[in-house]
């Protein structure tokens, strides 16, 4: 058996596992489960390691911080200055693995898929594709701006996104704490019933529509999808290979069409597509490509558009 089959032999396993590799995932980002019988948070020395997935500060087994919540908490500080460690961390996850983040190690992420698979009438979001471009809006707008132009008299700014959005905060830190403190939930107010309002919200979609809050206003998911066409961690169609039945793009629950474009912006890299393919023409691809190949991958794209246009 020649390395290149292992390769592919080791690959389609890899992806027959991903929900194994979510819940360890989840698990490795929370591991301190205890906290959440004592109501109490981590606060060691690893908490200030920012994990790559959306997962809340405030939850009581959160091992790292959330990387949204780190970059609002420096661009809102009296004293802004650039932070290499936090935006340096944040494109290194983005150059390594891209969305692949988004389809393996985010929690949040998982907590949608598996609401998902709750058995009920499902419904396309093929013809909501415009919705994708909130989450840009979200992270220019929420993440970044307004904590740097709206300031309290001391020139800190609020952390918008996790004060005013963010479901994953009050599902895996308001929620928990509030259950097991009565002075929490002795303060609980209209903010509390807000958030408690976008999270119900975000289940219910969730169980109808796939990953709705990644798709569309995940401020994290849009930030990795900027990386997506120059990740390490990439997708490659052989196009001799390549039948144009159309299975993979049926099976994306994202709306993409890899054979068309396997840098698209939207792929989580589940690995869904490679699973369904009956030649083995979609594979894994991982380190940086030479010149010429990119050069290739632009005109399949380029090709790949004008088939969308002339459909």
């Amino acid at each position: 058996m020649d390395k290149a089959k292992v390769k592919k032999i080791s690959f389609k396993n890899f992806f027959k596992k991903r929900n194994t590799i979510q819940t360890f995932a989840t698990l490795l980002t929370n591991i301190h489960l205890p906290n959440f019988l004592k109501g109490a948070l981590y606060n060691g020395k690893v908490k200030q390691v920012c994990v790559p997935g959306l997962n809340c500060y405030s939850c009581p087994a959160a091992t790292g911080a959330c990387p949204i919540g780190s970059f609002q908490a420096v661009v809102g500080s009296s004293k802004f200055s650039f932070s290499y460690y936090i935006t340096g961390i944040l494109i290194f996850f983005g150059i390594m693995l891209g969305r692949f983040i988004c389809g393996f190690l985010c929690p949040f992420g998982w907590f949608q898929d598996l609401l998902h698979k709750i058995p009920t009438k499902k419904f396309s979001t093929k013809k909501l594709k415009a919705l994708r471009y909130i989450k840009y809006g979200v992270l220019a707008i929420v993440v970044v701006a307004l904590p740097i132009l709206i300031t309290n008299k001391a020139g800190i700014g609020s952390p918008y996104f996790c004060k005013y959005i963010c479901p994953q905060g009050i599902l895996e830190g308001g929620i928990p704490l509030s259950l097991v403190d009565s002075s929490i939930r002795a303060t609980l107010g209209s903010l509390f019933a807000w958030k408690f309002g976008i999270l119900v919200g975000i289940i219910i979609l969730s169980v109808l529509f796939y990953r709705p809050f990644c798709k569309w206003l995940c401020p994290l998911g849009a930030f990795y999808a900027l990386f997506n066409k120059v990740s390490l961690l990439d997708y490659n169609v052989d196009k001799h290979k390549c039948i144009s039945c159309g299975k993979c793009s049926r099976t994306c629950k994202m709306d993409v069409d890899i054979t068309k474009n396997t840098s698209h912006s939207e792929c989580i890299r589940c690995g869904e597509c490679i699973k369904v393919c009956p030649t083995k023409a979609i594979s894994v691809h991982w380190g940086f490509k030479s010149p010429l190949e990119l050069k290739k991958d632009k005109i399949i794209n380029q090709i790949g558009e004008i088939k969308n246009e002339s459909n």
